[in-house]
């Protein structure tokens, strides 16, 4: 049975390529193209189910030359979008696809999968009634202090995409800048070395700060208020104490991971003690 034309949106795995559902196998068996992030990868999922398509590239850097072919293909042929793992349009520029495929009146069809974002609220043990997903930290400091300062608006459950190498660096700015909440680090979601470790983020940033881990990684912090937050006093009189051994900056940053308060507002009272 062949499939209606259109686009359809396949998740696949984010590890074991078990977690495949039926539905995603029959519609990657049968699509008359699939849009893939990496052929190599895609090709091994589909040697998993034992079937060949054809394929085209689709990813940041070819987007805005191969998108208008594949909206006219669709007209005519069934077009699966694929990522290399997970759900497309989590963390990539695949909605600018399903915009102009429903501006031109194309039949969208979504077929739901693995999500590293969801697994690993799963694991971490923290509240999941409200969150918010804000993808990947920005490499640069100030950037990406900035981008925190504006996830602690939120008051659920945060989570981060991030990689091994910068997984410390992350952890710390995120102490820093939301205090020392609990929080959890999960890697290779659902594959052989799957790993979640939970703790506060001092406790994590100290961990990961001095053996940085490898695989794919999801940061989930707590939301504000789950640990009872030092009082002013007790801030006043940890920050006197350090500023006789330390510059503001220094005995900030100290008490600031010690008493999990947010740093910002450590240096603030650090400089009108001083």
């Amino acid at each position: 049975m062949s499939l209606e034309p259109g686009l359809y949106i396949v998740a696949t795995p984010i590890g074991n390529l078990s977690d495949l559902s039926p539905r995603a196998a029959a519609i990657l068996s049968q699509a008359d193209l699939l849009a893939v992030e990496d052929s190599r990868v895609t090709a091994k999922l589909l040697r998993h189910i034992g079937a060949r398509r054809p394929m085209i590239r689709y990813h940041d850097h070819n987007a805005e030359r191969v998108r208008p072919g594949l909206i006219e293909r669709m007209r005519a042929e069934a077009v699966a979008l694929v990522s290399d793992a997970g759900t497309p349009l989590v963390s990539d520029p695949g909605y600018k696809l399903v915009r102009d495929a429903r501006a031109a009146g194309i039949a969208v069809t979504t077929i739901p999968g693995p999500n590293a974002a969801v697994a690993a609220l799963t694991l971490a043990g923290l509240p999941t009634d409200r969150f918010a997903f804000f993808g990947f930290l920005p490499a640069r400091a100030a950037a990406r202090a900035a981008a925190i300062a504006e996830a602690a608006g939120f008051g659920g459950t945060l989570v981060f995409y991030e990689s091994g190498p910068r997984l410390g660096a992350a952890l710390a700015a995120l102490r820093d800048g939301l205090g020392n909440r609990d929080a959890a680090v999960a890697r290779e979601i659902s594959k052989a070395f799957e790993e979640t470790v939970t703790g506060s983020l001092a406790e994590l940033a100290g961990r990961y700060g001095a053996a940085p881990p490898k695989g794919e990684i999801v940061i989930v912090v707590g939301p504000p208020g789950e640990a009872p937050e030092a009082s002013e006093a007790e801030i006043d009189a940890a920050l006197a104490e350090a500023l006789t051994r330390h510059s503001p900056s220094r005995a900030a940053a100290e008490v600031a991971q010690r008493l999990g308060v947010a740093r910002r507002l450590a240096y603030e009272r650090a400089q009108q003690i001083k």
